[in-house]
């Protein structure tokens, strides 16, 4: 894997971790349904959990068409990320004790929770953008505009997970 292979998957990685929320696409039939969810990144393992509730619909559309999108959008920042990856739910309870937190206790009252479950997301590859910020950008694209040339507001690229 070449220097700017490993630069953009670091990349990926912080802009997914920094954001902290994702909206998870999955199939459900012939529609696509999305739905925001808190993302736990773990690189080292080179995965991504959720804590997932065993009573909605997730796991069903899951095990019918395991293939997800999860997107990132951090639109004050102007930083994107789009992942697609293969999920799998487990009942991993030594997993969902670790990743239980505070936020996790709006939808559960513990760890023990028989409805939890976790989901674990294995990434195939991911694009992002990761501009300079609003202000700068509009500036640069209205500078743009005058010039009549096309603006540079900051990266976009595809890379391998």
């Amino acid at each position: 894997m070449s220097n700017d292979d490993t630069r953009d998957q670091d990349r990926a990685w912080e802009l997914m971790k920094k954001i902290g929320f994702a909206m998870l696409v999955t199939k459900d039939g012939d529609k696509l349904r999305a739905r925001p969810m808190s993302a736990y990144l773990a690189r080292d393992e080179g995965l991504i959990y959720f804590l997932t509730d065993a009573r909605h619909h997730k796991d069903e559309e899951i095990a019918r068409s395991p293939q997800v999108n999860l997107s990132f959008a951090d639109a004050g920042s102007q930083t994107y990320v789009s992942l697609t990856g293969t999920a799998a739910i487990s009942n991993d309870r030594a997993k969902i004790r670790e990743l239980f937190t505070t936020t996790a206790k709006a939808w559960w009252d513990s760890a023990e929770d028989p409805n939890i479950r976790l989901l674990r997301i294995t990434p195939d590859d991911a694009e992002f953008w990761d501009s300079p910020g609003t202000v700068i950008s509009y500036v640069k694209m209205a500078a743009a505009a005058v010039t009549n040339t096309r603006p540079d507001i900051g990266d976009n690229r595809k890379v391998a997970m």
